[in-house]
């Protein structure tokens, strides 16, 4: 599985892979508990994780750096449970993981959102650190100059 498979589906929490798209919907994979299902494009809008930006002071970031800047800073705080804690306590340790976004336009339901996909997104495996990214993407065109 590859980030740039994962989606968000409206009206239904957690990360799904999507696995098809038909022109009534698309069939999707609950990466909870690994069932597979249609949803129909009628009831629930599907939006993959790479379209996603968060808000911060100068310009919209992707939520993939988003999640890269917690995996740096994720040792500053504290385990955190976001279904049992209160809005303070995510909005400071969401300052915490990602110091730059923007206080008034990132909303704390969106914090929960954000953190409870980390986890998910961090379980699988699918981010990586930001130099082991830029030595992969330098690598090739460094092998295609020197043949």
């Amino acid at each position: 599985m590859k980030y740039n498979e994962l989606v968000a589906i409206s009206g239904l929490g957690g990360l799904y892979q999507l696995m098809s798209t038909k022109s009534d919907g698309a069939i999707v994979k609950n990466l909870d508990d690994n069932t597979t299902k249609f949803v129909a494009a009628r009831s629930h809008n599907v939006t993959p994780l790479d379209s996603i930006e968060v808000f911060t002071m100068t310009e919209n970031v992707r939520l993939y750096e988003v999640f890269q800047s917690f995996k740096i800073h994720e040792s500053e705080v504290a385990s955190l449970d976001v279904s049992k804690a209160d809005n303070k306590t995510i909005a400071s340790t969401f300052a915490t993981l990602f110091p730059a976004y923007d206080k008034d336009r990132v909303y704390v339901s969106d914090m929960k959102k954000m953190i409870k996909w980390y986890g998910i997104v961090k379980k699988l495996n699918l981010i990586n650190e930001p130099e082991a990214e830029e030595t992969a993407e330098t690598a090739p065109e460094e092998a295609g100059t020197e043949a």
